[in-house]
Protein backbone atom coordinates (compact mmCIF):
# COMPACT_ATOMS: atom_id res chain seq x y z
CA UNK A 1 0.00 0.00 0.00
CA UNK A 2 1.11 3.26 -0.93
CA UNK A 3 0.67 7.16 -0.10
CA UNK A 4 -0.33 10.00 -1.94
CA UNK A 5 -1.24 13.33 -2.14
CA UNK A 6 -3.19 14.74 -5.06
CA UNK A 7 -3.07 18.55 -5.32
CA UNK A 8 -5.66 20.81 -7.34
CA UNK A 9 -7.06 24.27 -7.17
CA UNK A 10 -10.35 24.41 -5.79
CA UNK A 11 -12.55 24.32 -8.40
CA UNK A 12 -14.68 21.83 -10.23
CA UNK A 13 -12.48 21.71 -12.88
CA UNK A 14 -9.44 20.90 -11.15
CA UNK A 15 -11.33 18.75 -8.03
CA UNK A 16 -13.29 16.91 -10.26
CA UNK A 17 -10.68 14.48 -12.01
CA UNK A 18 -8.61 14.47 -8.79
CA UNK A 19 -11.76 12.96 -6.97
CA UNK A 20 -11.88 10.32 -10.31
CA UNK A 21 -8.38 9.25 -9.58
CA UNK A 22 -8.67 9.43 -5.85
CA UNK A 23 -11.76 6.93 -6.08
CA UNK A 24 -9.27 4.39 -8.24
CA UNK A 25 -6.64 4.53 -5.65
CA UNK A 26 -8.69 4.03 -2.97
CA UNK A 27 -9.65 0.98 -5.00
CA UNK A 28 -6.48 -0.47 -4.91
CA UNK A 29 -5.70 -0.41 -1.36
CA UNK A 30 -3.86 3.20 -1.14
CA UNK A 31 -4.05 5.83 1.57
CA UNK A 32 -5.17 9.55 -0.47
CA UNK A 33 -5.00 12.91 1.34
CA UNK A 34 -5.33 16.14 -0.46
CA UNK A 35 -4.46 19.48 -0.59
CA UNK A 36 -5.93 22.30 -1.68
CA UNK A 37 -7.30 25.88 -0.88
CA UNK A 38 -10.42 27.24 0.96
CA UNK A 39 -12.89 26.60 -2.42
CA UNK A 40 -12.83 22.83 -1.58
CA UNK A 41 -15.69 23.60 0.85
CA UNK A 42 -17.99 24.42 -2.34
CA UNK A 43 -17.00 21.46 -4.51
CA UNK A 44 -15.06 19.12 -2.60
CA UNK A 45 -16.90 18.19 0.56
CA UNK A 46 -17.05 14.74 -0.78
CA UNK A 47 -13.74 14.36 -1.92
CA UNK A 48 -12.94 10.53 -0.46
CA UNK A 49 -9.52 11.40 1.41
CA UNK A 50 -8.21 10.25 4.21
CA UNK A 51 -7.34 14.19 5.48
CA UNK A 52 -8.06 17.45 3.79
CA UNK A 53 -5.74 20.02 4.02
CA UNK A 54 -5.89 23.53 3.18
CA UNK A 55 -2.54 25.23 2.14
CA UNK A 56 -1.76 28.99 2.12
CA UNK A 57 -1.87 30.06 -1.64
CA UNK A 58 -2.16 33.61 -3.73
CA UNK A 59 -1.71 34.62 -7.89
CA UNK A 60 1.02 37.46 -7.83
CA UNK A 61 -0.08 40.22 -9.38
CA UNK A 62 2.53 41.95 -11.99
CA UNK A 63 0.37 45.07 -12.58
CA UNK A 64 0.53 45.86 -8.83
CA UNK A 65 3.93 45.97 -6.79
CA UNK A 66 2.26 45.65 -3.12
CA UNK A 67 -0.15 42.49 -4.32
CA UNK A 68 2.70 40.72 -6.17
CA UNK A 69 5.02 41.07 -2.92
CA UNK A 70 1.91 39.86 -0.74
CA UNK A 71 1.00 37.15 -2.80
CA UNK A 72 4.84 36.34 -3.20
CA UNK A 73 4.80 36.10 0.59
CA UNK A 74 1.77 34.13 0.84
CA UNK A 75 3.04 31.48 -1.59
CA UNK A 76 6.36 31.36 0.77
CA UNK A 77 4.02 30.68 3.78
CA UNK A 78 2.35 28.10 1.82
CA UNK A 79 5.36 26.16 1.07
CA UNK A 80 6.47 26.22 4.38
CA UNK A 81 3.08 24.95 5.93
CA UNK A 82 3.11 21.99 2.86
CA UNK A 83 6.42 21.09 3.95
CA UNK A 84 5.36 20.53 7.38
CA UNK A 85 2.40 18.49 6.24
CA UNK A 86 4.17 16.36 3.66
CA UNK A 87 6.69 15.72 5.89
CA UNK A 88 3.83 13.97 8.91
CA UNK A 89 2.57 12.43 5.64
CA UNK A 90 5.28 11.09 3.75
CA UNK A 91 3.27 10.19 0.32
CA UNK A 92 5.16 8.25 -2.17
CA UNK A 93 4.47 10.30 -4.43
CA UNK A 94 2.49 13.62 -5.46
CA UNK A 95 -0.24 14.41 -8.37
CA UNK A 96 -0.86 17.89 -9.04
CA UNK A 97 -4.24 19.13 -11.54
CA UNK A 98 -3.45 22.76 -12.17
CA UNK A 99 -4.64 25.83 -10.30
CA UNK A 100 -2.56 28.19 -8.55
CA UNK A 101 -3.21 26.25 -5.10
CA UNK A 102 -1.09 23.62 -6.35
CA UNK A 103 2.28 25.64 -6.47
CA UNK A 104 3.26 25.76 -3.08
CA UNK A 105 2.52 21.96 -2.07
CA UNK A 106 4.01 20.82 -5.41
CA UNK A 107 6.96 22.95 -4.88
CA UNK A 108 7.57 21.57 -1.26
CA UNK A 109 7.55 17.95 -2.22
CA UNK A 110 9.81 18.94 -4.78
CA UNK A 111 12.18 20.63 -2.53
CA UNK A 112 11.64 17.14 -0.25
CA UNK A 113 12.62 15.19 -3.28
CA UNK A 114 9.07 13.51 -3.97
CA UNK A 115 8.14 11.95 -6.88
CA UNK A 116 5.60 14.30 -8.95
CA UNK A 117 3.38 14.26 -11.51
CA UNK A 118 1.22 16.74 -13.00
CA UNK A 119 -2.15 16.56 -14.99
CA UNK A 120 -3.57 18.51 -17.82
CA UNK A 121 -7.24 18.23 -18.44
CA UNK A 122 -7.10 20.81 -20.91
CA UNK A 123 -5.82 21.60 -24.88
CA UNK A 124 -3.65 24.21 -23.68
CA UNK A 125 -1.14 23.89 -20.63
CA UNK A 126 -2.29 25.79 -17.88
CA UNK A 127 -0.34 28.65 -15.91
CA UNK A 128 0.59 26.99 -13.11
CA UNK A 129 1.52 23.36 -14.73
CA UNK A 130 3.92 25.36 -16.94
CA UNK A 131 5.70 27.15 -13.92
CA UNK A 132 5.76 23.80 -12.34
CA UNK A 133 6.94 21.71 -15.46
CA UNK A 134 10.74 21.81 -14.61
CA UNK A 135 9.67 20.40 -10.69
CA UNK A 136 7.69 17.50 -11.83
CA UNK A 137 8.85 13.92 -13.41
CA UNK A 138 6.37 13.46 -15.99
CA UNK A 139 3.31 14.94 -17.55
CA UNK A 140 0.59 13.34 -17.97
CA UNK A 141 -1.78 15.42 -20.65
CA UNK A 142 -5.64 14.66 -21.60
CA UNK A 143 -4.85 15.34 -25.94
CA UNK A 144 -2.20 14.18 -27.93
CA UNK A 145 -1.71 17.65 -28.98
CA UNK A 146 -1.42 20.30 -26.15
CA UNK A 147 -0.33 23.87 -26.78
CA UNK A 148 2.80 24.97 -24.64
CA UNK A 149 3.47 21.20 -23.81
CA UNK A 150 6.54 20.82 -26.19
CA UNK A 151 8.30 23.62 -23.97
CA UNK A 152 8.81 21.12 -21.33
CA UNK A 153 11.60 19.34 -21.12
CA UNK A 154 9.85 16.15 -18.94
CA UNK A 155 8.29 12.61 -19.84
CA UNK A 156 5.13 12.96 -21.17
CA UNK A 157 2.10 10.45 -21.52
CA UNK A 158 -1.35 10.66 -22.90
CA UNK A 159 -4.00 9.26 -20.21
CA UNK A 160 -7.13 11.39 -20.77
CA UNK A 161 -9.32 13.42 -18.31
CA UNK A 162 -10.38 11.08 -15.99
CA UNK A 163 -14.08 11.41 -14.69
CA UNK A 164 -15.83 9.98 -12.01
CA UNK A 165 -17.36 6.74 -11.00
CA UNK A 166 -20.65 7.67 -11.84
CA UNK A 167 -19.52 8.61 -15.35
CA UNK A 168 -18.00 5.58 -16.09
CA UNK A 169 -20.78 3.75 -15.15
CA UNK A 170 -23.35 5.02 -17.74
CA UNK A 171 -20.27 4.91 -20.57
CA UNK A 172 -22.00 2.31 -22.44
CA UNK A 173 -25.73 3.40 -22.38
CA UNK A 174 -26.59 3.62 -25.99
CA UNK A 175 -27.74 7.07 -27.65
CA UNK A 176 -31.36 7.18 -27.40
CA UNK A 177 -33.44 7.16 -30.20
CA UNK A 178 -35.22 9.86 -31.83
CA UNK A 179 -38.80 9.13 -33.51
CA UNK A 180 -40.48 11.28 -35.95
CA UNK A 181 -42.94 12.23 -33.33
CA UNK A 182 -41.26 11.22 -30.18
CA UNK A 183 -39.76 13.78 -27.35
CA UNK A 184 -36.36 15.73 -28.27
CA UNK A 185 -34.43 15.77 -25.27
CA UNK A 186 -32.19 19.07 -24.74
CA UNK A 187 -29.72 19.86 -21.99
CA UNK A 188 -28.60 23.54 -21.31
CA UNK A 189 -25.58 23.26 -18.66
CA UNK A 190 -23.69 26.37 -18.07
CA UNK A 191 -21.40 25.48 -15.02
CA UNK A 192 -20.80 28.28 -12.82
CA UNK A 193 -19.73 30.66 -15.29
CA UNK A 194 -21.76 31.83 -18.10
CA UNK A 195 -24.97 31.05 -17.51
CA UNK A 196 -27.06 34.41 -17.78
CA UNK A 197 -25.86 34.30 -21.10
CA UNK A 198 -27.41 30.70 -21.93
CA UNK A 199 -30.52 32.10 -19.66
CA UNK A 200 -30.73 34.81 -22.14
CA UNK A 201 -30.54 33.09 -25.77
CA UNK A 202 -31.18 29.94 -25.40
CA UNK A 203 -34.80 30.38 -24.36
CA UNK A 204 -35.42 33.11 -27.41
CA UNK A 205 -33.52 30.46 -29.83
CA UNK A 206 -36.04 27.83 -28.76
CA UNK A 207 -38.88 31.04 -30.06
CA UNK A 208 -37.69 30.33 -32.96
CA UNK A 209 -37.70 27.20 -33.81
CA UNK A 210 -40.86 25.53 -36.12
CA UNK A 211 -44.12 25.03 -33.86
CA UNK A 212 -43.77 21.43 -34.94
CA UNK A 213 -40.50 20.93 -33.69
CA UNK A 214 -40.50 22.91 -30.64
CA UNK A 215 -43.64 21.18 -29.19
CA UNK A 216 -41.72 17.62 -29.05
CA UNK A 217 -39.21 19.49 -27.27
CA UNK A 218 -37.89 18.50 -23.22
CA UNK A 219 -35.49 20.94 -22.15
CA UNK A 220 -33.81 20.40 -18.93
CA UNK A 221 -31.70 23.96 -18.21
CA UNK A 222 -28.96 24.99 -15.56
CA UNK A 223 -29.83 28.56 -13.94
CA UNK A 224 -28.97 31.28 -11.84
CA UNK A 225 -30.86 31.38 -9.03
CA UNK A 226 -32.23 35.26 -10.34
CA UNK A 227 -32.97 33.97 -13.53
CA UNK A 228 -34.96 30.90 -12.70
CA UNK A 229 -38.32 32.88 -12.54
CA UNK A 230 -37.87 34.72 -15.94
CA UNK A 231 -36.80 31.96 -17.97
CA UNK A 232 -39.23 29.68 -16.59
CA UNK A 233 -41.64 32.18 -17.70
CA UNK A 234 -40.65 32.25 -20.77
CA UNK A 235 -40.70 28.93 -21.28
CA UNK A 236 -44.16 29.03 -20.54
CA UNK A 237 -45.75 31.25 -22.86
CA UNK A 238 -43.59 28.91 -25.54
CA UNK A 239 -45.92 26.02 -24.33
CA UNK A 240 -42.24 24.12 -24.10
CA UNK A 241 -41.78 21.43 -21.42
CA UNK A 242 -38.80 22.62 -19.14
CA UNK A 243 -37.08 21.67 -15.71
CA UNK A 244 -34.94 24.56 -14.14
CA UNK A 245 -32.66 24.02 -11.59
CA UNK A 246 -29.21 26.29 -10.81
CA UNK A 247 -27.53 22.36 -10.07
CA UNK A 248 -28.36 19.30 -11.23
CA UNK A 249 -27.19 16.24 -8.94
CA UNK A 250 -27.62 13.69 -11.63
CA UNK A 251 -25.61 15.51 -14.50
CA UNK A 252 -24.13 12.07 -15.67
CA UNK A 253 -28.23 10.27 -16.11
CA UNK A 254 -29.77 13.20 -17.79
CA UNK A 255 -26.55 13.72 -20.33
CA UNK A 256 -27.15 9.91 -20.97
CA UNK A 257 -31.43 11.07 -21.71
CA UNK A 258 -30.68 13.27 -23.76
CA UNK A 259 -30.16 13.76 -27.71
CA UNK A 260 -28.37 16.75 -27.67
CA UNK A 261 -26.13 19.31 -25.18
CA UNK A 262 -25.69 22.76 -24.96
CA UNK A 263 -22.33 23.50 -22.63
CA UNK A 264 -19.22 25.79 -22.58
CA UNK A 265 -15.94 23.72 -23.27
CA UNK A 266 -15.17 23.00 -19.72
CA UNK A 267 -11.81 20.36 -19.72
CA UNK A 268 -14.53 18.28 -17.02
CA UNK A 269 -17.74 18.91 -19.05
CA UNK A 270 -16.02 18.11 -22.40
CA UNK A 271 -14.70 14.79 -20.59
CA UNK A 272 -18.14 13.76 -19.26
CA UNK A 273 -19.70 13.91 -22.92
CA UNK A 274 -17.65 12.33 -24.72
CA UNK A 275 -17.54 9.63 -22.37
CA UNK A 276 -21.02 9.19 -22.13
CA UNK A 277 -21.28 9.75 -26.21
CA UNK A 278 -23.45 12.40 -26.37
CA UNK A 279 -23.34 15.41 -29.43
CA UNK A 280 -22.88 18.95 -28.42
CA UNK A 281 -23.29 22.38 -29.33
CA UNK A 282 -20.20 24.16 -27.31
CA UNK A 283 -19.93 27.76 -26.47
CA UNK A 284 -16.19 28.37 -25.23
CA UNK A 285 -16.45 30.89 -22.59
CA UNK A 286 -14.95 34.34 -23.41
CA UNK A 287 -11.70 35.56 -21.70
CA UNK A 288 -10.96 32.08 -20.42
CA UNK A 289 -6.97 32.17 -19.66
CA UNK A 290 -5.02 31.03 -22.35
CA UNK A 291 -8.31 30.18 -24.34
CA UNK A 292 -8.44 26.86 -23.30
CA UNK A 293 -12.29 26.35 -23.34
CA UNK A 294 -11.64 27.02 -26.89
CA UNK A 295 -9.16 24.93 -27.61
CA UNK A 296 -10.88 21.94 -26.38
CA UNK A 297 -13.84 22.48 -28.30
CA UNK A 298 -11.87 22.58 -31.34
CA UNK A 299 -10.66 19.33 -30.40
CA UNK A 300 -14.08 17.82 -30.33
CA UNK A 301 -15.70 20.14 -33.08
CA UNK A 302 -12.83 18.96 -35.48
CA UNK A 303 -13.31 15.18 -34.45
CA UNK A 304 -17.09 15.65 -35.68
CA UNK A 305 -18.86 15.31 -32.20
CA UNK A 306 -20.22 18.84 -31.58
CA UNK A 307 -20.37 22.34 -32.83
CA UNK A 308 -18.68 25.54 -31.28
CA UNK A 309 -20.47 28.67 -31.33
CA UNK A 310 -18.42 31.30 -30.42
CA UNK A 311 -20.66 33.41 -27.95
CA UNK A 312 -19.09 36.90 -29.46
CA UNK A 313 -21.66 36.10 -32.71
CA UNK A 314 -24.45 33.83 -30.65
CA UNK A 315 -27.74 35.17 -31.31
CA UNK A 316 -31.16 33.53 -30.76
CA UNK A 317 -31.34 33.75 -34.21
CA UNK A 318 -28.07 31.65 -35.02
CA UNK A 319 -28.80 29.15 -32.34
CA UNK A 320 -32.45 28.92 -33.82
CA UNK A 321 -31.08 28.85 -37.22
CA UNK A 322 -28.24 25.90 -36.14
CA UNK A 323 -31.05 23.86 -33.46
CA UNK A 324 -33.67 23.54 -36.16
CA UNK A 325 -31.16 22.01 -38.83
CA UNK A 326 -29.76 19.51 -36.46
CA UNK A 327 -32.82 18.71 -34.57
CA UNK A 328 -34.56 17.35 -37.96
CA UNK A 329 -31.61 15.71 -38.97
CA UNK A 330 -31.80 12.51 -36.27
CA UNK A 331 -28.67 10.73 -38.66
CA UNK A 332 -26.42 13.93 -38.26
CA UNK A 333 -26.93 13.95 -34.13
CA UNK A 334 -26.47 10.39 -34.20
CA UNK A 335 -23.14 10.54 -36.11
CA UNK A 336 -21.94 13.45 -33.88
CA UNK A 337 -22.80 10.98 -30.86
CA UNK A 338 -20.19 8.42 -31.93
CA UNK A 339 -17.77 11.00 -32.81
CA UNK A 340 -17.76 12.31 -29.10
CA UNK A 341 -18.15 8.60 -27.54
CA UNK A 342 -15.05 7.79 -29.58
CA UNK A 343 -12.70 11.02 -27.97
CA UNK A 344 -14.44 9.53 -24.46
CA UNK A 345 -11.80 7.76 -22.35
CA UNK A 346 -13.24 5.79 -19.61
CA UNK A 347 -10.14 4.49 -18.59
CA UNK A 348 -8.09 7.75 -18.06
CA UNK A 349 -8.66 7.27 -14.65
CA UNK A 350 -6.80 3.75 -14.71
CA UNK A 351 -3.83 5.16 -16.84
CA UNK A 352 -2.90 8.07 -14.82
CA UNK A 353 -3.24 5.56 -11.22
CA UNK A 354 -1.24 3.62 -13.33
CA UNK A 355 1.40 6.32 -13.94
CA UNK A 356 1.14 7.23 -9.80
CA UNK A 357 2.01 3.55 -8.85
CA UNK A 358 4.83 3.76 -11.51
CA UNK A 359 6.14 7.41 -9.69
CA UNK A 360 5.37 5.80 -5.83
CA UNK A 361 7.90 2.29 -6.69
CA UNK A 362 10.80 4.45 -8.39
CA UNK A 363 12.75 6.78 -5.98
CA UNK A 364 13.83 10.38 -7.55
CA UNK A 365 17.32 8.89 -8.40
CA UNK A 366 16.38 5.34 -9.90
CA UNK A 367 13.69 7.82 -11.97
CA UNK A 368 16.42 10.04 -13.55
CA UNK A 369 18.28 6.78 -14.19
CA UNK A 370 15.57 5.28 -15.90
CA UNK A 371 14.56 8.56 -18.13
Amino acid sequence: MKTFVLMAGGSGGHLFPAMALAQELLRRGHTIDLMTDHRVKSYGSNFPARQIHVVPAATPSLSNPIKFVRGGLTILRGIGSAIGKLRRIKPDAVIAFGGYPTFPPFMAANLLGIPGVLHEQNAVLGRANRALGRFADVLAMSYDSTKFADRLNLEKQITGNPVRDKVRALAGVPYPALDADGPIRIFVVAGSQGARAFSDIVPEAIALIPEALRHRLQIAQQCRAEDLDRVAERYRQLKVNVELATFFEDLPERITRTHLVICRSGASTIADVCVLGRPMIMVPLPGSIDGDQKNNAMVVDAAGGGWIAEQATLSPQSLGTRLTTLLADPAALQQAAEAARALGQPRAVEKLADLAERMAGIGRTELEHSK
